[in-house]
């Protein structure tokens, strides 16, 4: 692990050297029993900070927030490969010197959830909605890529990520106005652009599985987080995830979506915490 450096927002960052070499970046806040923070298709690890999430996190918890590969201050490889998402992972939480908590959202949960297979080194894991490929075949997901990657032809920049969060993540009204009024959302159309939408196509060309049989023995203590009004996919493979988990439940925060950690960071924050405090 590298020494601290200073982000362009200001704060440290640290960084850890993943499998393939790529540097990953994190910032560390807050005191208590460590707690790795692993984002989606979102900007980077400021994710957390939109609603306070992170803040609040960090008042029990020393808070090692990752930038995903290509986000924020972690190196860009070029060209992105699903398992090395995961390797990502490993490599902040392996870089911890006791057992950790790991808490990841969408298709961070999906990293976080293939990454607990790789190490030996967490007490519980917070899953909230992961977004799992495979259980979005019930979209039409060529026609959104179709319709994103013309507006982009277009210079439509702003609409194509607003396609993008409408259609696949199936974000509610109250959310999707959430983060466009964000002061990151420029930066999210940029991140998308260079980012996002290479991950998403290198997603595809991976034609991942969902194995059950393969999590059977996975045994760490297993938090999964829904929200009442997400998309029907979203809410089938957190149901898949949690019946693969032999350790596992399922608390559903009635009311909100996908964005639930946005829109109720009260009720997010509670349910985390709630589930860390009993796992120490």
């Amino acid at each position: 692990m590298t020494e601290p450096t200073l982000s362009d927002a200001g704060t440290e960052a640290e960084t850890v050297t993943s499998a393939d070499g790529t540097e990953i970046a994190f910032e560390r806040t807050g005191r208590g029993p460590p707690l790795v923070l692993v984002h989606g298709a979102s900007i980077d690890r400021r994710y957390w900070d939109l609603s306070g999430v992170r803040e609040t996190l960090a008042e029990h918890h020393t808070v090692y927030a990752m930038d995903c590969r290509g986000h924020g201050e972690s190196e860009h490889p070029g060209e992105f490969e699903l398992e090395r998402e995961f390797e990502d992972v490993v490599a902040v939480v392996d870089s911890i010197d006791e057992p950790v908590a790991l808490l990841a959202e969408s298709g961070g949960a999906f990293h976080a959830l293939e990454a607990a297979l790789r190490t030996d080194n967490l007490r519980s894991l917070v899953l909230h909605e992961p977004a799992v490929p495979g259980f979005e075949a019930a979209l039409d997901v060529e026609e959104v890529f179709a319709t994103m990657l013309a507006l982009l032809d277009e210079g439509e920049n702003d609409r194509a990520v607003t396609v993008f969060l409408e259609e696949l993540a199936l974000l509610t009204p109250d959310e999707l106005e959430a983060l466009r009024t964000d002061p990151t959302w420029p930066t999210y159309v940029d991140t998308f652009l260079e980012t996002i939408l290479p991950k998403l196509k290198a997603e595809v060309a991976a034609d991942y599985e969902f194995g059950p049989n393969r999590f059977a023995e996975l045994t760490v203590p297993t938090l999964l987080v829904a929200g009442s009004e997400s998309g029907e996919w979203l809410l089938e493979a957190t149901d898949a995830v949690a019946d693969a988990l032999p350790n596992s439940r399922v608390v559903t925060i009635d009311g909100h979506g996908h964005e639930a950690n946005v829109t109720a960071p009260d009720r997010f924050t509670n349910e985390v915490l709630a589930f860390t405090r009993d796992r120490r």
